[in-house]
Formats: C-alpha cells, sequence, structure tokens
C-alpha cells in the first residue's frame, strides 16, 4: 500500500522530528511520528488545514511511500476514539491514544480516522520501530497550489 507526506523540502526526511518538537493531534511533544495520508489529495487537505492559506511556503515536496505487506497496521476506528476525538483543540485523550501506541512499538504503522475528510485514513508511522525500516521512500516532487483552490 501507499501513503503520502506534503511537506518543505527541507523536511522530507521521515523522521518524526517536526511531531517530536511539537505534537500534533495524536502524540505528545517528545515522540517521534510521521504524520502520512492515504491519498495525496488527503495528505494535500491535511497540510492546509494547518496553514495560513495568505502565506503559504514555497518549495514544498510530496513524496509517496510503499509499505510493504509484512509491516503489521493496527488501526483505531472512531467508534474507539473519545467523542471529542476532531475538537480544534486536540482532546489530551487523542495525544495519548497516539503516544502509547508509539512507545509501546507494537506496530510501524497505525492507522486512523482522519478529522478533515470523514471515512478516509491517516497513517502515523513509528520510526523508532523495527519495521520502519521496510517502509521505502521515492524520491520527492515538487508540489504546487493550483491557484484557483485558495483564490
Amino acid at each position: 500500500m501507499f501513503v503520502w507526506r506534503l511537506t518543505h523540502n527541507k523536511h522530507v526526511v521521515p523522521d518524526g522530528e517536526g511531531a517530536r518538537r511539537y505534537g500534533g493531534r495524536w502524540n505528545r511533544p517528545g515522540t517521534p511520528i510521521v504524520y502520512t495520508s492515504g491519498t495525496l489529495s488527503l495528505a494535500v487537505l491535511e497540510f492546509l488545514v494547518h496553514v495560513d492559506s495568505d502565506i503559504l511556503p514555497d518549495a514544498l515536496v510530496s513524496v509517496r511511500a510503499t509499505i510493504q505487506e509484512s509491516v503489521m497496521i493496527q488501526t483505531i476506528h472512531p467508534s474507539d476514539l473519545p467523542r471529542n476525538w476532531k475538537d480544534k483543540i486536540i482532546p489530551v485523550a487523542a495525544q495519548d491514544l497516539g503516544t502509547a501506541w508509539a512507545k509501546a512499538a507494537t506496530s510501524a504503522v497505525l492507522k486512523v480516522p482522519s478529522v478533515v475528510i470523514a471515512h478516509e485514513w491517516n497513517y502515523l508511522l513509528n520510526p523508532l520501530h523495527p519495521d520502519f525500516e521496510k517502509i521505502q521512500w521515492e524520491s520527492a516532487v515538487p508540489f504546487s497550489f493550483d491557484p484557483r483552490l485558495l483564490g
């Protein structure tokens, strides 16, 4: 299966450093996680909800990765989450869930529902898990937004 990242070209190395520094919906600061999406279009939307559309960064790239069939993927369904998991202010329970998964290292991949698009999925990758090395990353491809999207 394929997963996608949209990122600034300075952050193309999938090491989870940004999530480790700042935390995210599915992790507390201090825990490295690589956030990816099941499609490039979802990765774009996930990116857009986190930036000011008036100052979109230049030098964006998309990166596709292949997760080998031998890599175990755990899934968290929306019904397994607290009622407030989609709140704009990220609930601590969601961060604790992803942080606990990463620290337990029970799998290299955690499939989680997207807040942005119901019925679509994001994939959290644990760079500290031994199976992370089985994820094959393609070369980064320059990415730019169609000006009609935000105009």
